[in-house]
């Protein structure tokens, strides 16, 4: 299924903070959205699942205009949001977590909720023996694995996800890019926002990059990467509007540790 933004504007109360995003999934694609910390990705997120009303613009899923639908209505038309810092429910099982993720599908088919938890556990097999086992006793790896995986039992065609390899060893936050493209390789459609850019430009489609609540740059990763622009926005101080051509006299970007001078 794809995904269709057009002129989304939206906010928290009088504080605007998206204004007018473009964006485009094909079906089956895998998009990446990168940018520095307030660029806007989390609310273009919420705005996108519902948990933010949108003031202005229209959002598609396929063919069905969905601009203003709730979360629980947006989930049943196959969006599902797999939010930051995973916020799985510590209290419950694994198996809990992934029973209360298929709540919208409660009253489909049980083969077809069978086979949801069937595809999650064996895209993340460590899960498996852990069922039983309380979610906040799960490593951070394994607890977002668990937060993918009960985003996954909604039976999504689109998958939002809020900045996955968050406090993650490198290792793991491989594993998880790696599901995420198989996940786009059988067919579903991902939206991933992501400060690691590397990361995700390694599985990404495409990949789009945001500034101040605005699409600034998008285009083919390795496009992107090799652009200054999107080097200068990710050593801070913001996306550069325009970048200094190279040379003696060009001002160079300050490096982490220089004492805070940008």
């Amino acid at each position: 299924m794809s995904l269709e933004v057009r002129g989304l504007h939206a906010g928290y109360g009088r504080l605007p903070v998206l204004h007018g995003i473009d964006l485009d999934a094909a079906d089956g694609e895998l998009v990446a959205v990168i940018g520095a910390n307030g660029a806007g990705k989390t609310t273009l997120l919420r705005a996108l699942s519902g948990l933010l009303t949108a003031t202005a613009g229209t959002v598609r899923l396929g063919d069905a205009d969905v601009t203003g639908l709730g979360p629980e209505r947006l989930a049943r038309a196959g969006l599902a949001h797999v939010p930051e810092n995973r916020l799985v429910f510590p209290s419950l099982s694994v198996d809990d977590n992934l029973v209360l993720g298929g709540y919208t599908r409660r009253r489909g088919p049980a083969a077809e909720r069978s086979r949801a938890r069937d595809r999650a556990l064996a895209l993340f097999p460590r899960l498996e023996p852990r069922m039983r086992q309380a979610a906040g006793t799960l490593s951070g790896g394994e607890q977002q694995m668990l937060a993918i995986a009960r985003g996954l039992m909604a039976q999504p065609r689109v998958l939002v996800l809020d900045e996955p390899s968050v406090g993650l060893a490198p290792r793991l936050v491989g594993e998880i890019f790696s599901a995420l493209g198989r996940l786009r390789d059988g067919g579903l459609t991902l939206v991933v926002v992501e400060q690691n850019a590397r990361a995700a430009f390694a599985v990404a489609d495409r990949a789009y990059v945001m500034d101040r609540g605005r699409v600034v740059l998008e285009g083919e990763p390795a496009t992107l990467m090799s652009d200054p622009r999107v080097t200068a926005g990710f050593l801070g101080g913001g996306f550069a509007a325009e970048v200094p051509a190279p040379g003696p006299a060009a001002p160079r970007p300050s490096a982490p540790g220089d004492g805070g001078r940008r």
